[in-house]
């Protein structure tokens, strides 16, 4: 049975979960503090604003998204497929953190838009090593990002077809053999 999550951990948690049922603006320290059940001292404490708040949520969806590359990296079945695999939303916490990132991205904070960036990049730069054509990686990424996208757009989470993601991955394996 792992440890109870630590105080910072549910405030973060307690953020992502307003930005995805109430919004940007209904997370106040206040409202972060009362769902986390934790004192407004205490969230004083970690994070001293909403900045150092957003910060936490970066770090923490930025160390997910780290974690995430390694793994997509020692894949057995190779970070394309992995990456394909992996992009339905599933309502993880990388895929909560990630949505609740591009909101706070959506309303102009750069740190978050930043943060995106970086993972973005971090998982480009798994698929470029792994496939010698920069323009089929990007290829790769953009089939991804478009399965996530369609759950997110039609309200689905893991609902894909299992069809429709065999069908992608039958296109990602041409693409990267160079038949494609």
């Amino acid at each position: 049975m792992p440890p109870p999550p630590t105080a910072r951990t549910k405030l973060v948690d307690a953020f992502v979960t307003i930005l995805l049922e109430q919004g940007e603006r209904a997370a106040t320290l206040d409202a972060v503090a009362a769902a986390a059940g934790v004192s407004k001292g205490g969230l004083l404490y970690h994070f001293p604003s909403k900045a150092a708040l957003v910060d936490g949520l970066t770090e923490y969806v930025e160390h997910l998204a780290a974690e995430d590359a390694a793994l997509m990296r020692t894949a057995p079945e190779g970070p394309a497929a992995y990456y394909i695999h992996t992009s339905v939303y599933a309502d993880t916490p990388i895929d909560r953190a990630i949505i609740a990132t591009a909101r706070l991205s959506q309303g102009a904070n750069e740190r978050a838009r930043e943060a995106l960036h970086r993972i973005r990049q971090g998982w480009l730069d798994v698929l470029t090593e792994s496939v010698e054509d920069p323009a089929v990686a990007r290829a790769v990424m953009l089939i991804g990002d478009g399965l996530y996208y369609n759950a997110a757009m039609s309200g689905e989470t893991s609902e894909t077809p299992t069809e429709d993601v065999d069908e992608l991955l039958e296109v990602v394996r041409r693409m990267t053999d160079g038949q494609g």
